[in-house]
């Protein structure tokens, strides 16, 4: 049974790592201090925290379909993930804020193969990506003639370009990149290798994920206005 499993792992996260580091758990009690905010997908086979070997109260973590921002609209409706880029930015004073993408996406699948029905009787999902359909746009005016499987890699890469176009439409984002004060980054994790490709601005590319360039981005990432 999946909850017995999982009160399991309670038990064990108790007597184990909860014991054994009380010290540190009772600091994260009193305050969270994280540097980096991240979006991330959904998706229940992607967690970020484990393939980063992120500490608890390390990563502000969102987690949405398809990893995607919205534009700025500040319209009194609902809006979960700014809400939490206002927080993370102006309550919390991260860094870095990242889009971690990952290959495989359902929810990017979904944007590419849309049909009109879909579009027509929307329910919540494909109002969500049409976030990413200027990506969409995009992809299939590059690749429209290319295999799917191609057609989908690009456009789980466009559509990290386009959330970083989207973090700098909220003003207090925008003016922490120009100030140096704040870094954004979007980085694209493969399931099948293990490996994270990071969105390099000045090349227009994703490249391997290294220290090195890990370093470098630290830096340009705030170049890409």
């Amino acid at each position: 049974m999946p909850l017995r499993r999982l009160t399991q792992g309670l038990r064990e996260f108790q007597q184990q790592t909860f014991a054994q580091r009380r010290a540190f758990f009772a600091q994260l009690e009193r305050e969270q201090r994280p540097k980096v905010m991240m979006i991330a997908c959904s998706d229940s086979r992607i967690d970020p925290g484990i393939v980063l070997k992120a500490e608890p109260g390390e990563l502000f973590m969102v987690r949405n379909v398809a990893n995607l921002v919205p534009p700025h609209l500040p319209d009194q409706q609902h809006h979960g993930t700014s809400a939490a880029l206002e927080f993370g930015v102006n309550g919390l004073h991260v860094e870095h804020i990242i889009i971690f993408g990952h290959a495989g996406c359902g929810g990017i699948r979904a944007l590419l193969s849309r049909d009109r029905t879909e579009v027509d009787h929307p329910g919540f999902i494909h109002p969500w990506l049409n976030i990413a359909d200027e990506a969409r746009r995009r992809t299939l005016l590059i690749a429209r003639d290319r295999p799917v499987e191609e057609q989908l890699r690009l456009l789980e890469e466009e559509a990290i370009k386009t959330s970083l176009a989207n973090l700098l439409t909220f003003p207090w984002i925008e003016a922490g990149v120009a100030e140096g004060r704040l870094r954004v980054h979007g980085w694209l994790f493969d399931l099948h290798d293990g490996e994270v490709r990071a969105y390099v601005p000045t090349k227009n590319t994703f490249e391997q994920l290294t220290p090195e360039l890990a370093a470098e981005l630290s830096v340009l990432a705030g170049e890409m206005t």
